[in-house]
């Protein structure tokens, strides 16, 4: 957690490289998530919150770090939209709570994404819609291999390594079935990936 509260002050500025490829994010999201309750995790310092929450009834967004929450609740903020500490793999919510849960880019920096993974399962209505875009560092170009590698020196560590197949199947292990890809160019790529629970035999 040290990590993100020290980049925490410049994260915003580090990621303008990829501004398009997350605005690309801010154009399909509001339209999945339109009228719905939603959770956000891993907000890091709100960009995506706050390009989005305008579409959903109420959306509350966390992270791990405080550093990253302090930053979120800067400048403009949409009056359905509000900023928490929490623990992904530890939710303080009740079950069945949220129509839709985001986590971006957060499941490889997880020690355990697999109990992330089941707390989201656990807070999200049984309808609900998992939207789950991640970096995946396998099998991809020259210039995300650059930058992966950058990020391990700079101390950000990822903990999980997936190609674009083994993130699905990651996905589809932990009861979560993909419903719509897209691969996005970025610094590294990125697999937007939106998901709903997986039926259980004789539902």
């Amino acid at each position: 957690m040290k990590i993100w509260d020290l980049y925490a002050p410049i994260y915003k500025t580090a990621m303008k490289s990829d501004e398009k490829t997350y605005r690309l994010m801010y154009d399909r999201i509001p339209k999945v998530i339109d009228g719905l309750y939603v959770l956000e995790i891993a907000t890091g310092p709100g960009l995506l919150a706050k390009n989005v929450a305008h579409a959903a009834s109420k959306m509350i967004a966390t992270d791990f770090s405080e550093g990253m929450i302090k930053q979120a609740q800067k400048g403009n903020c949409p009056s359905n939209l509000s900023f928490e500490v929490a623990d992904a793999t530890n939710l303080p919510f009740e079950d069945n709570t949220f129509d839709a849960v985001i986590i971006a880019n957060a499941l490889h920096i997880i020690p355990n994404p697999q109990k992330a993974l089941s707390e989201i399962d656990r807070v999200i209505k049984p309808d609900g819609i998992l939207i789950a875009p991640n970096f995946i560092h396998r099998h991809t170009g020259i210039r995300s291999r650059i930058w992966s590698i950058m990020l391990k020196i700079a101390g950000i560590k990822f903990e999980h390594q997936w190609s674009e197949k083994e993130y699905i199947d990651f996905l589809r292990h932990n009861n979560w079935e993909p419903v719509f890809t897209k691969r996005l160019d970025a610094r590294i790529t990125m697999l937007y990936t939106e998901c709903v629970k997986k039926k259980v035999k004789g539902e």
